[in-house]
């Protein structure tokens, strides 16, 4: 029979509106007949045309439309309906996005291919996954089937078949009286104004709203954790206006603008409620007639003026590298709003990275967490389902399931696509643990795990729970023509190592052996330093490098010959712990970039470790010129580079890299002159510089120079640095004593390295 589709829709809208909640539409069919009946919808619904979003490739309705790739600019705000049109492609970071910004009372909109058919359907998206050297036809629909299995299983979800007319779920689920909630009211031993108060929607907003209290006392730091939607945002808003209304200069930042702008709104009705005259200078700055100022800064342009602050706020806090997020801790007090499930750039590395820093700091801290919703009511089946189809709420097991989890109690799995999509909990789990790993893991990112051809998972289970996993990227073995193109400036998705070793180190060669890199492991938090994770890179690299291992069968074996490569290999933020980690598991340095990443604030470091004799032949040239380069680079691009992670870049590159020492005579006689005599090193700094590259590459047990003779070595002989600069960094008290320590820095270097004509020297002065 014919379906209602403009009766459902008006159902779904007046359910949702009496309930608080929101629900979902599929259109599911002809891409013509969907957009007939989502006009007719439109048309039928009394919301206004600026309530309505089209996300999708083409204008198609009277009203506001935006390509998925264009969806964030919906973070932030709120829609009556908006309609996704996924005929063509389906990005889930588009889907996440577009979900969180449904109002309550709201309709979501989706239009599909039949259901049955869209898992084989190939668009824009999937194309992004076929990697070379795979084609499209590489790619699988893992991911899509998996959304429609919770499209057909979700309360609040209804579906229509446009091919048959068949209504397949009418999402109505008759949902009990909502109880009348208490209006929040002020602590009753507050100090902000009753307003900021009586502005909060939730009893959630103010405790928040109370936390910020804290921030009067010197050395204080505040965390608001919070799903989408929950009023984090307008929280702080109303605590930086609270604070400008008694003449505080509050400075926020954010990863961009529209980041803040809730903030802002709340703030500006706060000021005008109390102050009628308070001026709300633009979208970026508010005033107050008590002197008192709100202003965004870009974060760069937030960390140089932070001394001009009283109080720092920092909103999508997770979506900013940690590094600036540290350069913030300067402030004397501090607050950073957060999203824990969210689209910001959120994940998990601002609670595993960042807060260990901020634990660490003098702040004192006030955490608060809001989990009751303000959009919309909670236990939201839109959410619920959201929250499922994408993991945003993906965790690793809980503590107590592996936290006696060593390498000896656990058990090496592939992590098969088709297994993670049969078994959800194996899923979760590892996902949840990829998340931990990075903080700017997506839901793309589940599908690429799901789809992508060049990714594998590998994981180390206990007692068949995932206690450390890691992701491996397919990269290299490209055709010659593909060399060609990447060698003449060309750039080729999804083999990072050969992009740069060929593009920028200007290999072509490099792009024709095959390997895998690691581009993401991380090991539950319960188990860690138990050496799992190393356990792990050992375990896969017996499997790419290691056909021959008896312990397998012969078809096991028949398989590892076909998958053996010829590097393993990473790349990552560069520090000290992590080159030391990636060191003791065989990976070597070599190269290092010469700009700082986006999402670390670090210089990133590439890391080899051969496992056949081209995968050899490509470490050692690079490693050879890595060696070679490090010194011009280091007092030119990489000046600011920390010293101790320029100690441990050195002391992570092969002991055979770099060339011999070439030293003169002559040469020998001012290095040596300098440490044991009256020479200086700024008469001819060059054969200094490759006595430092040389000795911490060989890192030689006889040598025994500290920590800080070794950053002198780096900000002075390697970085160039002046006098007054390295003095003042290492704490000398003079400039005079620094070139002293220099001296003697490099008396156990000539003692190690230096030739005949060096120990002449030496003696010479040794005997006076």
């Amino acid at each position: 029979m014919d379906v209602d589709i403009v009766g459902l829709a008006e159902s779904l809208r007046e359910e949702a509106e009496r309930a608080d909640e929101r629900r979902l539409l599929v259109l599911a069919g002809d891409r013509e007949r969907g957009y007939e009946a989502l006009e007719s919808i439109l048309d039928a619904l009394s919301v206004p045309i600026t309530g309505t979003t089209l996300v999708g490739p083409d204008d198609r309705l009277r009203c506001e439309q935006l390509p998925q790739v264009n969806a964030s600019d919906l973070l932030g705000t709120t829609r009556d309906v908006i309609a996704v049109d996924a005929h063509g492609e389906l990005q889930p970071n588009a889907l996440g996005k577009v979900t969180g910004a449904v109002d309550g009372g709201g309709l979501f909109v989706l239009l599909t291919p039949p259901l049955e058919a869209w898992p084989d359907r190939r668009g824009a998206f999937d194309e992004s996954l076929a990697v070379p050297p795979f084609e499209l036809a590489d790619v699988t629909g893992r991911f899509k089937r998996r959304l429609v299995e919770t499209l057909r299983t979700h309360r609040g979800i209804a579906i229509v078949d446009l091919e048959t007319d068949r209504l397949e779920a009418d999402g109505l689920i008759d949902p009990a009286p909502r109880l009348a909630t208490e209006t929040p009211t002020p602590p009753p031993d507050h100090r902000f104004p009753a307003a900021a108060y009586e502005a909060c929607l939730t009893a959630d907003q103010v405790d928040a709203v109370a936390a910020f209290e804290s921030l009067r006392e010197p050395e204080r730091a505040v965390v608001l954790e919070a799903d989408r939607g929950r009023g984090k945002s307008s929280a702080a808003g109303l605590a930086a206006g609270a604070f400008a209304l008694e003449g505080e200069r509050v400075l926020v930042t954010a990863p961009a603008a529209r980041n803040a702008a809730e903030l802002f709104d709340r703030a500006g009705e706060l000021c005008e409620a109390l102050e009628g005259d308070a001026a709300i200078v633009d979208s970026r700055r508010i005033e107050t007639p008590a002197g008192g100022s709100i202003e965004f800064l870009e974060p760069t342009a937030a960390v140089e003026g932070l001394e001009s602050a009283d109080v720092v706020i920092v909103d999508e806090a997770a979506a900013l590298p940690v590094a600036t997020l540290e350069s913030l801790l300067a402030a004397d007090r501090v607050a950073f709003a957060t999203t824990i499930h969210g689209y910001e750039g959120a994940g998990r590395g601002f609670s595993v990275r960042f807060r260990d820093r901020l634990a660490e700091s003098d702040h004192a801290v006030t955490d608060r967490t809001l989990v009751e919703p303000i959009r919309y009511a909670a236990g939201d089946p839109v959410e619920v389902w959201a929250f499922r189809a994408l993991l945003l709420d993906a965790r690793p097991p809980v503590e107590p399931l592996v936290a006696d989890a060593t390498p000896e109690t656990v058990t090496y799995r592939r992590l098969e696509p088709d297994d993670l999509l049969e078994d959800d909990r194996l899923l979760r789990e590892a996902f949840g643990l990829l998340v931990l790993a990075h903080y700017r893991t997506e839901p793309n990112d589940l599908a690429r795990l799901l789809d992508a051809p060049n990714l594998a998972a590998r994981a180390l289970l206990h007692d068949g729970h995932v206690v450390s996993v890691a992701l491996l990227a397919r990269e290299g073995e490209l055709p010659a023509d593909t060399r060609a193109m990447m060698y003449e400036g060309g750039r080729v998705r999804g083999n990072m190592l050969p992009d740069v070793l060929t593009s920028q180190l200007r290999d072509e060669a490099a792009s024709k052996p095959v390997g895998r890199r690691v581009v993401r492991i991380a090991t539950h938090h319960a188990a860690r330093s138990r050496g799992l994770g190393s356990r792990l890179l050992e375990r896969i690299r017996e499997e790419f490098a290691d056909s021959e291992t008896p312990r397998v069968s012969d078809d096991e074996r028949d398989r590892r010959s076909r998958e053996r490569v010829d590097w393993l290999g990473t790349g990552f933020g560069a520090t000290p712990g992590l080159l030391e980690f990636w060191r003791e598991n065989g990976y070597r340095t070599v190269h290092v970039s010469t700009t700082r990443n986006d999402a670390s604030g670090e210089y990133s470091a590439l890391m080899l470790a051969p496992t056949s004799d081209d995968g050899r032949a490509l470490h050692d040239r690079h490693a050879d010129w890595f060696a070679r380069r490090f010194a011009a680079l280091s007092s030119d691009a990489l000046d600011d580079l920390a010293p101790d992670v320029a100690r441990a870049l050195l002391r992570s590159v092969d002991a055979d890299a770099g060339p011999p020492l070439s030293i003169t005579d002559h040469e020998w006689r001012v290095v040596a002159g300098a440490a044991y005599g009256p020479g200086l090193f700024d008469v001819d700094p060059g054969p200094f510089r490759a006595l430092v590259v040389r000795y911490l590459v060989d890192d030689p047990e006889t040598v025994a120079l500290t920590d800080r003779e070794e950053r002198l070595l780096v900000l002075r002989t390697l970085q160039g640095h002046d006098w007054e600069t390295v003095a003042n960094h290492l704490k000398y008290h003079s400039s005079g004593q620094c070139m002293r320590a220099l001296g003697d820095a490099f008396r156990p270097l000539v003692d190690r390295y230096g030739s005949d004509a060096a120990l002449e020297v030496r003696e010479r002065f040794n005997d006076e």
